[in-house]
């Protein structure tokens, strides 16, 4: 499989000029605001998502600057909810580096957030991109509406795989569609084509999420050692979901109640860990992983052959082969 560089071939120049528009995009007259913003560029991480903004517009044309505008806008939102995420989860640490809430409390690091939320709003309206303003708010609507369901439905751990789907739909794939989306509507992609890019990234996001649940179980070259980090902030996965289904009634009960209640014992967090693995739990997310990977294949094979079209395969493969 490619290398995430070799993927990036087609829009590697244009990923340099991203970054360095992305990072004036978050420019502030606050010292503050800026050495926070400073911290944050620095720790960034594979910047998948704004290649699936460049790949997808560069199927239907050239990039132009609408499509910057769009990598920006959609690269402010993600980063915007990852620090709200770190507050709302208490968490300390992301890719290595510590959270803006450990560094700078809760209350600082919320209101950072609400600065990147609008900085991309506004600059969506400074470049007279309401298309691309509706394709990333529909995304923000869903993305808050499936982190409430999943608060709703987790209290009482009984979802079925239905309601999984549809949350991780909400939270984690509406913004991989977004991408595809915006990127596509960026070079003048038709409104149906459009909306195929956007069912297209939700496939893909869907994977993206379930690669993620894996993790959690040590599914990975890199990773190797289970985590458990999931059960012990009491998400429901779809290997834990699949454990719960085919488990008894006394080993069901177990199981809630060992997630529920002894989360923070190791040794019990392990023990539901072996448990879903004995399960099949693994096998299963895998399969479904896979199929959701070939729906988002069967939709891009439905637009022309292009070098970009290729770099997209690649990486939606790489999405699901990933090791971190």
């Amino acid at each position: 499989m490619p290398s995430l560089n070799e993927i990036k071939a087609p829009i590697r120049e244009e990923m340099e000029i991203f970054e360095a528009k992305f990072k004036d995009s978050m420019h502030s007259k606050v010292p503050l605001l800026d050495k926070i913003t400073h911290y944050i560029v620095k720790r960034k991480g594979k910047q998948i998502r704004p290649m699936f903004v460049f790949l997808s517009a560069q199927m239907f044309g050239p990039i132009k600057e609408p499509s910057y505008t769009a990598s920006s806008l959609i690269e402010l939102l993600h980063t915007a909810t990852l620090v709200h995420d770190d507050v709302v989860d208490d968490a300390y640490e992301r890719r290595g580096f510590f959270s803006l809430n450990a560094l700078w409390k809760n209350k600082i690091a919320v209101l950072v957030g609400d600065f990147l939320l609008s900085k991309g709003l506004l600059l969506a309206m400074d470049h007279n991109q309401y298309q691309l303003l509706r394709i990333v708010t529909r995304a923000v609507r869903e993305m808050s509406e499936g982190e409430l369901l999943q608060i709703e439905k987790t209290r009482k751990l009984n979802i079925d795989e239905s309601v999984y789907y549809e949350i991780i739909r909400q939270k984690t794939a509406s913004l991989i569609a977004a991408c595809c989306a915006c990127g596509g509507t960026s070079t003048g992609a038709n409104e149906e084509m459009v909306e195929r890019l956007w069912n297209f990234g939700i496939q893909v996001g869907i994977a993206f999420q379930i690669k993620d649940d894996l993790f959690d179980y040590g599914s990975g070259e890199k990773i190797g050692k289970p985590t458990g980090i999931d059960i012990k902030e009491k998400k429901t996965t779809l290997p834990l979901i699949y454990a719960l289904n085919q488990a008894n009634k006394k080993d069901r009960r177990w199981l809630i109640n060992s997630v529920k209640n002894h989360n923070e014992d190791p040794k019990r967090v392990n023990e539901v860990i072996e448990f879903v693995i004995n399960s099949g739990g693994i096998e299963y997310a895998t399969q479904r992983m896979h199929e959701y990977m070939d729906k988002s294949l069967e939709i891009l094979s439905g637009f022309p052959e292009t070098p970009a079209r290729n770099s997209l395969e690649h990486l939606v493969r790489y999405t699901v082969n990933r090791n971190k």
